[in-house]
């Protein structure tokens, strides 16, 4: 048997993303649409639906069914503490050595919810993986504080 070295196509990497939202809503109601947003209503920023099982327990799996037993495994939920904080790890949106932490972390700031969300990676991926990453995240900070929004007016009967 021979073997043949390649030079790397791929160099470590980390990356680290995190941002602030303020969502005028009670925690409650914004870790329910964090969890939507993770799950069934996800959408791509063209409004496609980009719909992910999330299994809301520690260990439970995050992931895209395509059916026939096709699709793609994102991670696993390492911490949940509803409602202040959501920790997933593993592979995420890349199919290279690597592996991802994200965390959703909310506390309730005066009639609202600071929600933090911070993404770091590291592991054998592209240098330019993280283009994009930083609107990516704002469209899912969107959609969150969107369903938030809808989630408070269904529960409120329209008041604010």
């Amino acid at each position: 048997m021979s073997t043949t070295a390649t030079e790397p196509k791929l160099e470590v990497h980390t990356f680290e993303f995190a941002r602030d939202t303020l969502v005028a809503a009670a925690p409650e109601v914004v870790w329910d649409a964090v969890l939507a947003e993770c799950g069934p209503e996800s959408t791509m920023p063209d409004g496609k639906p980009f719909p992910f099982t999330l299994e809301a327990f520690p260990g439970g799996r995050w992931y895209r069914d395509l059916g026939s037993h096709t699709g793609h495994l994102w991670g696993h939920v390492q911490v949940i503490k509803p409602p202040k904080l959501l920790e997933l790890i593993g592979p995420m949106m890349i199919s290279y050595p690597a592996t991802h932490h994200i965390q959703y972390r909310l506390a309730g700031e005066g009639e609202g919810t600071r929600l933090t969300l911070t993404h770091r990676a590291f592991g054998y991926f592209p240098k330019d993986f993280i283009k994009g990453v930083d609107q990516g995240w704002s469209w899912k900070n969107k959609r969150i504080e969107e369903i938030a929004m809808r989630l408070k007016a269904a529960r409120t009967g329209g008041r604010r």
